[in-house]
């Protein structure tokens, strides 16, 4: 007799999903909307107008003490330590082989006070190795994940529609920094991220007040076209932006030189941290040996590519594989990313085409990101 599976977690959200006729899935042990209705216009409200999400499957974690910039330096590869009060970072955290074991955004709330937030299928990897890392160092790793919600509403009209219930300075707030603020008259903290390639915000409230921050922005947003959003166009909206994806584009057995993301990598700060000798050799060789590139391919035709199809050259020899694969709302064709060998990285390369169940697709090689956002 085998153990019944576990009862996925529901969010403070979760009432309202279902009012709204979600379609619901098993996410990283959280039952979250994956569509309410067509993911292609969700999508193309996020473009044009306003979308709403629930990411209070996120997970968060604080590092608080007089070291915990300098835990952070060991812990993660990038310096979290320089990183002024109220701004954000994105980094990575990896294993001693240089494999990366997620990608995370670290915001800093005050002097001594950081807010790590991690993947949530891999929340409790990164929670374990901050605890161990953090030994030694006069901070202390708490685990903040039922502490939160998280709210983001992404778009163009986002501004305006957070704007009209919060007294927060939003015109001042640069992206990737985040502030405390009150938004429909309860505490919370803005941060300007995303994950959409739009402009957008992310606030972080307790679950208690999520319902209501959640019906104030539907409100509000109802005017300039705002809609909710699941999990499967915020999927489409970061791999039209480029965006990696733990798990397809990053793994344990990638390192962020593989991922052509080594700029986070910051090997002049001060002390050693988890992973430096290996990711020092595999800095090295990727400026002597091109490893497989991270590359953005658009189909000629219309069938859709998935992770872990091969890329194939014209005489049919393997020269990499699909990571992500998706229809593009935007562009009006599938697209894909997918490492491919270095000679075959240049956009406008000819004779590449996907292995498709067996036919072999057309595909046009060309340089990430496939959607650029007007500033």
């Amino acid at each position: 007799m085998t153990d019944a599976p576990p009862t996925p977690r529901r969010t403070a959200l979760d009432a309202r999903h279902r009012a709204l006729g979600a379609t619901m899935t098993d996410f990283a042990g959280w039952d979250m909307p994956l569509r309410y209705g067509s993911e292609r216009d969700e999508h193309t409200a996020v473009r044009t107008r306003a979308g709403l999400f629930d990411l209070s499957h996120m997970g968060e974690i604080s590092l608080i003490g007089s070291q915990a910039g300098q835990a952070l330096d060991h812990a993660l590869v990038g310096r979290l330590s320089a990183l002024a009060v109220g701004r954000a970072r994105y980094t990575m955290i990896c294993d001693d082989e240089g494999g990366i074991l997620d990608d995370l955004i670290v915001y800093r709330l005050g002097d001594e006070e950081f807010l790590v937030v991690a993947n949530a299928s891999n929340a409790q990897v990164v929670l374990d190795a901050l605890t161990e890392r953090a030994g030694g160092f006069e901070a202390t790793v708490r685990d903040d994940r039922d502490a939160y919600a998280l709210i983001a509403v992404q778009g163009p009209e986002s501004p305006g529609i957070l704007g009209s219930l919060t007294d927060a300075d939003l015109e001042g707030l640069k992206y990737y920094a985040g502030l405390p603020g009150t938004v429909a008259g309860v505490p919370a903290m803005i941060a300007r991220t995303g994950y959409t390639g739009e402009d957008g915000f992310e606030l972080f409230l307790a679950p208690d007040d999520a319902e209501r921050v959640w019906d104030a922005l539907t409100e509000a947003g109802a005017p300039v076209g705002l809609v909710p959003c699941g999990l499967s166009c915020r999927d489409t909206l970061r791999l039209e932006a480029g965006m990696p994806l733990y798990g397809n584009e990053l793994t344990t057995d990638t390192t962020p030189f593989d991922a052509g993301l080594g700029r986070v990598v910051k090997f002049d700060k001060p002390g050693d941290f988890v992973g430096r000798r290996a990711l020092e050799a595999a800095s090295r060789e990727a400026d002597t040996v091109s490893p497989r590139t991270l590359v953005g391919l658009v189909a000629e035709g219309r069938r859709v590519p998935r992770a872990g199809y091969a890329v194939v050259a014209a005489d049919g020899s393997q020269i990499g594989r699909v990571t992500s694969g998706a229809p593009s709302p935007t562009l009006g064709k599938p697209i894909a990313m997918a490492y491919v060998d270095p000679e075959y990285a240049k956009p406008g390369t000819e004779g590449v085409s996907v292995d498709i169940r067996g036919t072999r697709e057309p595909y046009e090689v060309v340089a990430l990101p496939f959607y650029r956002r007007e500033r």
